[in-house]
């Protein structure tokens, strides 16, 4: 029988936050476009979207995608955007904590309080957000453990960076459930000894109960 696990690790984009993908609307609004002038959707419309497909078949980077992207953005407005930050604050303002799922945060909560560690394995936390970025997010004072390639320079799947989260935790692979959005992430997580969750950003709620059942915890957020 498998033991539940006892930290929950989370990827940041796409698993706390709500894609860019899904906040075309503010996006557009931020920046005084057109509705609609946003087409491009990743997950949520692959085949309308040829940059993402060639990022998830290995082509590209996802650190390419968003630079492709961020210029592309930029010049709808006449803009040069030299770096991730500068491109989010442009196209989410001032307020982040306005993006964040509020099933994130009722999985984080319920695990919290169930006594279990939490933990966020990023590729590009600061790097994408900006270094500030957290002292506007109070939630993230709840995590014992945060690693962000922006300073190890060490990329998911990257065996060496699922390493560094459980060393940091303290805890054996097995007792770790990780939750991310992107397939190879979740692939060498899996080959490193982790428990997993591929995160489906089309359906977050159930991707968060499957990580709390790993967890041993059978409170559900689908209502949220």
């Amino acid at each position: 029988m498998t033991m539940p696990c006892q930290a929950l690790v989370l990827d940041f984009g796409g698993v706390i936050s709500r894609t860019l993908f899904e906040t075309h609307d503010l996006t557009e609004a931020a920046l005084g476009l057109a509705a609609g002038t946003l087409t491009w959707r990743g997950p949520f419309e692959p085949e309308g979207d040829p940059v993402w497909r060639a990022m998830q078949a290995g082509g590209i980077s996802e650190r390419d995608y968003w630079t492709h992207r961020m210029h592309e953005t930029a010049a709808l407005v006449g803009e040069d955007w030299t770096d991730f930050p500068q491109f989010v604050g442009r196209v989410r303002g001032a307020d982040p904590a306005a993006v964040i799922r509020p099933e994130a945060l009722a999985a984080i909560q319920t695990a919290n309080a169930a006594g279990r560690k939490l933990a966020i394995l990023s590729n590009e936390l600061d790097l994408f957000y900006g270094a500030d970025f957290r002292t506007k997010l109070p939630f993230l004072a709840d995590f014992d453990v945060i690693v962000d390639a922006t300073y190890t320079g060490i990329l998911k799947p990257d065996p060496r960076a699922y390493q560094a989260i459980t060393c940091a935790l303290n805890l054996p692979p097995e007792a770790c459930v990780f939750v991310d959005d992107q397939r190879k992430n979740i692939d060498g997580a899996r080959y490193a000894g982790m428990q997993t969750v591929h995160f489906d950003v089309t359906d977050p709620a159930q991707s968060y109960d499957e990580a709390l059942a790993a967890l041993g915890i059978s409170a559900s957020v689908t209502a949220v």
